[in-house]
């Protein structure tokens, strides 16, 4: 049986940073913001080129072990079968290891520009089964989704396969992000969570989550008591210590801040008249970056034009 063919034309793809949880929502909601990473990929007749540049660029693997490398040999797999070689070339600005959705930006990027350069690739993997591949890597669905949907989104498993719908955010929110010098593993901070948690703490999450869809989409003045959190942040302060503290600081300045992901960045929500006050309370130590949301999640580029 004859495998796919495939574009002689490079594919250019573009993924926003995600921040998951928001507080309540624990790998359950997802915010894609606007800070990009851009992949380029193209056929070759032969080997493997990987070039970096940016984040990661000192560090990461340069061959088959790269996170948009397997991605794509994972997603060709599904599309019939793997090319003769292949080009990659990353440019990347979401910090690592820092809770913002590097590791979800490069998946999906990988399994989008696989299916770019497959002739006839949408007809085999769709939006749904991109979804379902992407969260099969990355092995939960709350960056994935925000990263292709944009926007906020809600996602959960069913029958073992990931979903995912999303919503629209309040156009007023200003997400800002304090980013520390120094990364968390995503497994050290999940290993500080408990097995079990209290009835009423997960109660309490339960009715915050249902608010924080309120809050995000029309209601922001909502947003501290629905950013409220017993679940997961204050479990993972050992590995933060500085995060927790920067989240507890903020909202008792009454701004709405939640831990990233698995931390250690801290988002916090705002809006255009108090931005850049905001951005000021970290102090050294922290990189603030005022961000705008991001509505259109992973999508494929020409590959001239703007970064």
């Amino acid at each position: 049986m004859a495998g796919p063919a495939f574009r002689a034309a490079a594919v250019r793809v573009r993924v926003p940073a995600t921040s998951a949880n928001l507080g309540p929502g624990f790998d359950a909601f997802g915010l894609a913001l606007g800070l990009y990473d851009d992949v380029v990929v193209r056929v070759a007749d032969a080997g493997l080129h990987v070039d970096i540049a940016g984040e990661g660029a000192d560090t990461l693997a340069r061959d088959g072990k790269h996170l948009v490398v397997r991605s794509l040999r994972t997603a060709f797999d599904l599309l019939g079968g793997q090319p003769r070689g292949l080009e990659v070339v990353c440019a990347n600005r979401i910090p690592h290891g820092r809770g913002l959705g590097s590791s979800s930006a490069a998946i999906c990027a990988g399994i989008i520009a696989a299916r770019a350069v497959t002739i006839g690739g949408p007809s085999v993997l769709d939006d749904t089964a991109l979804l379902e591949l992407a969260t099969e890597i990355e092995g939960h669905p709350d960056n994935v989704a925000a990263c292709l949907l944009g926007g906020l989104t809600v996602a959960w498993t069913e029958g073992g396969a990931a979903r995912a719908v999303r919503l629209e955010p309040a156009a007023s929110l200003v997400p800002v992000v304090f980013v520390p010098a120094v990364p968390v593993l995503t497994e050290t901070a999940r290993g500080l969570l408990p097995r079990t948690v209290p009835h009423v703490d997960a109660a309490a999450n339960a009715g915050r989550a249902a608010l924080l869809v309120e809050a995000l989409t029309r209601r922001p003045e909502l947003l501290l008591p629905a950013t409220e959190d017993r679940l997961h942040q204050d479990y993972r302060a050992p590995a933060m210590p500085e995060t927790l503290a920067l989240v507890h600081r903020l909202r008792g300045e009454g701004v709405p801040a939640v831990v990233s992901g698995a931390g250690p960045t801290v988002l916090a929500f705002t809006d255009e008249g108090a931005a850049d006050k905001v951005s000021r309370i970290a102090g050294e130590g922290w990189a603030a970056n005022r961000l705008a949301l991001d509505a259109s999640g992973a999508c494929v580029l020409p590959l001239a034009g703007g970064q």
